[in-house]
């Protein structure tokens, strides 16, 4: 919960950050980075709170965990397509400087966030389908563990769901791949402006980090369970452990890539910091003169 809080407030700042500079709107990497933020910030919530929930309640409705289980797969499955975009994106600044105005518009960053909102709401949205066709309506009244194999238990949906995670993680892995090559043929072509070109290529590295770090989250199921039937008297240990790997380490490469590395966002956002700093600063100041006592 104070990973959750820490990630949250830093989270926060930086959409506030972005909300209170116009000059954010009209850029697409600002527009893709802060919709990655707000999706991060949103699928840590949601499995946080299923983590959360797991511990207490053990068993939840599943018409509850139903909502939850969908909005988080939708919110876990958007990150890495997000990434592919930024690179591209980065690809193209830095390969057809020319044309980047033409290229990358807001309609067009717009556009592929819709059409990746539409890509990742649909899997699930059959696998509900399916589900309420298959299943009696007492099911979903009923309280279970929340996990999608449990909720989702049609053999069918299992081996629908590989073919898509297969196919389109590949895609974003030669994605990230063939902008990181075009980027690194530029580095070696250029001879002015090296450290521009030399960041763009580090940024999509790191990207390439951060997705091998979401492709995790369709692996750990199968190894978790492995390493529990192994040693079950560290499974809560194991869990812990693969969720700080999984869901939170991940999430704290998004600022790192372009909070603190992207000098122009990183001005706004220290400026931001700084006046919270100083706001709270005055506010103890009248305290303590209003009461001594107050320290």
């Amino acid at each position: 919960m104070l990973v959750w809080l820490t990630l949250s407030i830093i989270n926060g700042s930086m959409v506030h950050t972005f909300l209170r500079h116009s000059l954010f709107y009209v850029n697409p990497r600002y527009i893709m980075f802060i919709c990655m933020v707000i999706n991060d910030a949103l699928q840590l919530t949601l499995v946080t709170a299923l983590y959360v929930i797991s511990y207490i309640f053990r068993k939840i409705h599943a018409s509850v965990c139903c909502i939850l289980l969908v909005t988080a797969v939708v919110t876990t499955r958007s990150t890495p397509l997000i990434l592919a975009g930024m690179a591209v994106e980065r690809y193209i600044s830095i390969c057809f400087p020319l044309h980047y105005s033409q290229m990358c518009t807001i309609p067009r960053t717009l556009l592929l966030i819709g059409v990746i909102f539409i890509l990742t709401t649909t899997p699930p949205i059959i696998d509900l389908l399916i589900t309420i066709m298959k299943e009696p309506p007492s099911f979903f009244h009923t309280k279970i563990f929340c996990d999608y194999s449990l909720l989702f238990r049609d053999q069918s949906l299992y081996y629908k769901n590989c073919v898509f995670d297969g196919t389109y993680f590949s895609f974003v892995a030669l994605t990230l791949l063939y902008t990181y090559c075009k980027i690194m043929l530029a580095v070696r072509a250029v001879s002015t402006g090296v450290i521009s070109v030399k960041r763009a290529r580090n940024t999509v590295l790191l990207h390439g980090v951060q997705l091998l770090l979401c492709m995790l989250a369709f692996v750990v199921p199968s190894l978790q369970a492995a390493l529990i039937s192994l040693f079950p008297k560290l499974s809560l240990e194991i869990r812990y452990i693969f969720f700080l790997l999984v869901y939170i380490i991940p999430r704290f490469l998004s600022p790192m890539i372009y909070g603190f590395r992207d000098e122009q966002f990183r001005k706004y956002w220290t400026r931001y910091l700084s006046c919270q700093n100083q706001s709270k600063t005055q506010v103890r100041l009248v305290l303590q003169k209003l009461n001594p006592q107050v320290k």
